[in-house]
């Protein structure tokens, strides 16, 4: 039986082809398999190409890539990896399967040739995880484009036969492994995981998918390794195309007031969004968030008013508001011209092919005309950040909208929720979470709630709370006045998806450390060797009584460590600055 071995230090990817032409794949990890053999293959309308499959021939390369995004985990990026193709045939038909081992993982990709345009019926790729490996994995609802559900923490074993949402998290054996996509555009449909007992399969939301030939399926992805291999990776980013944006010098990431969360009625009264734009201003937010309600009689005015103030607009949208290019001249164009920095558009709800065209097309609108872009309910991204530079951030995620105050309501959230996020879904990509809503029905404390600012990466941070809850917390209100949103490094210093985290990210010559724990109160000791080597002033917030933020400062020598005390589902900040002499 033919077989083939890649390899990349400690990580192995075997592909076999039985006697029947059938194709499986294998992951192992330092000699153990975390995916044991699972099936490759699709049905496209011309040919069965899953089974009678006879190797045809055989190439490689090398891959090397240096480029550079404008937000994320870091914005300088490499990547090096071994890229095989093995071309298979059947009759006069051919499938060829493009492997990669590398950049801390393995991906794979179809492409098929035709003589014309090619649909596929049928995709059969799986991954069959051991049945003892622990699983965090994000129920998706049949029929709609849902990635706003809460984690469940269970086994492979144990896991119910339901479909699931990217990207889904297991560890097995020493080794975590995290399964997704990249490189998704309008040539295909975004998937997820059906699980049948036995193996994870890829599960297309169209009945079909037509592509020009040759078509070229987006990249199944595994990231493999330690913990902290998973949530530094990068992998998703460098599978995607390479930036379509020459000039990115007008595409600016930050923080932004959003009144929507604390105020509802506020998006549609100008003097009130004058008040935040003043509120951003006082404290160097560069945008503001007009969400729905904003009125096109007074926008330009806000918009001149906001210039004035070194504050940028940020403008709502329905998608179908912006799905012809009609609109795209008639409501992008003039809202370019009024001086709007971005548009939120919401309601995408389709991880089908027709709406990844969509993307495809309002993605080259808002590059064309130098408008950023947030995309909200609707899918995740893939890679998109590095394709499309203007992208700055997508919800997919249960978020903050889910929790405003409301008097008696139970906290809906568990403090889980929030550690699988920063180990799942901000792992794929930028996450619009809208944190630090203090007077949100929150589970966890005032100092796990602000420590959300740095735990979650987002291109631009919407802090959702009302301008008297920040005035209320002064402390918090210091650090959400400097804190970055796009980050020059990312180093996980321990951490566990259902107990706690504690992430380091530095921007420029400055570090920033934020944890966050499940449970009880414990002391969480926070190493200093990333530190470059002299003295550090360290500003540290952390939990007050009354659910309130406490800070001080103290100086640390590189290499040192830190022992702070940790409330009940309770969390910190640090701020860490290179002392001057």
């Amino acid at each position: 039986m033919p077989n083939w071995t890649l390899s990349d230090g400690d990580l192995e990817a075997r592909l076999d082809l039985s006697s029947a032409g059938e194709l499986t794949l294998e992951l192992r990890h330092a000699g153990k398999a975390v995916v044991e053999p699972s099936r490759l293959g699709l049905r496209v309308a011309h040919a069965d190409l899953t089974t009678g499959l006879e190797l045809a021939g055989m190439s490689e390369r090398q891959v090397e890539e240096s480029y550079r995004t404008v937000i994320g985990k870091r914005r300088e990026h490499r990547y090096t990896a071994g890229e095989w193709t093995l071309s298979f045939a059947k009759g006069g038909h051919r499938l060829d399967v493009v492997v990669r081992v590398g950049g801390g993982g393995v991906a794979y990709r179809y492409v098929v040739p035709w003589t014309g345009p090619v649909t596929v019926m049928h995709e059969i790729s799986e991954y069959v995880v051991p049945g003892d490996a622990r699983a965090v994995l994000l129920p998706y609802e049949n029929g709609r484009c849902d990635y706003e559900e809460i984690h469940r923490h269970t086994t492979v074993a144990a896991a119910e036969p339901i479909l699931y949402g990217y990207p889904s998290l297991f560890q097995t054996g020493g080794a975590w492994l995290l399964i997704t996509e990249s490189g998704l555009d309008s040539g295909y449909a975004g998937s997820r995981l059906r699980f049948d007992g036995r193996a994870f399969r890829l599960d297309l939301p169209d009945p079909y998918v037509t592509a020009a030939s040759p078509l070229v399926t987006p990249w199944r992805t595994a990231i493999v390794g330690d913990l902290a291999a998973i949530v530094e990776s990068d992998l998703v980013t460098s599978l995607a195309e390479p930036s379509r944006v020459e000039d990115t010098s007008w595409i600016r990431p930050g923080a932004a007031a959003w009144s929507w969360w604390s105020d509802g009625p506020s998006t549609r009264d100008l003097d009130a969004q004058k008040r935040w734009v003043d509120f951003a201003a006082e404290h160097g937010w560069p945008y503001v968030l007009a969400d729905a309600g904003w009125n096109k009689e007074w926008m330009p005015e806000l918009i001149a008013y906001a210039r004035d103030r070194g504050v940028g607009v940020w403008l709502w949208s329905h998608w179908q508001h912006v799905d012809t290019e009609l609109e795209h001249r008639e409501k992008l164009a003039l809202w370019k011209e009024w001086g709007a920095a971005g548009v939120k558009i919401d309601f995408t709800e389709s991880d089908g092919q027709d709406r990844m065209r969509w993307f495809d097309d309002i993605l080259a609108a808002t590059a064309r005309l130098e408008l950023m872009v947030v995309f909200h309910g609707g899918t995740i991204p893939r890679g998109t950040e590095r394709t499309w530079p203007q992208f700055m951030t997508a919800e997919a995620v249960k978020g903050a909208e889910w929790i405003k105050p409301k008097p008696g309501k139970e906290p809906l959230y568990p403090a889980t929720h929030y550690l699988s996020l920063a180990f799942t879904r901000n792992v794929q990509g930028p996450m619009d979470f809208t944190p630090c809503t203090f007077t949100g029905v929150r589970a966890i404390s005032a100092g796990f709630e602000l420590a959300l600012s740095v735990l979650f990466e987002s291109g631009v941070q919407h802090f959702a709370d009302s301008i008297e809850a920040y005035r209320a917390r002064p402390e918090a209100l210091r650090l959400l006045s400097a804190v970055p949103t796009a980050w020059d490094d990312t180093r996980l210093l321990s951490g566990d998806p259902a107990d706690h985290i504690l992430l380091a990210r530095r921007s420029g010559a400055d570090w920033y450390v934020a944890a966050g724990v499940s449970g009880e109160a414990r002391t969480l000791t926070v190493p200093l060797d990333f530190l470059d080597e002299g003295e550090w002033a360290a500003e540290i917030y952390r939990d007050a009584p009354g659910d309130r933020i406490d800070v001080e400062t103290v100086t640390v020598p590189a290499g040192d460590k830190l022992d702070l005390a940790v409330a009940p589902n309770g969390g910190f900040t640090l701020h860490l600055r290179r002392e001057t002499p």
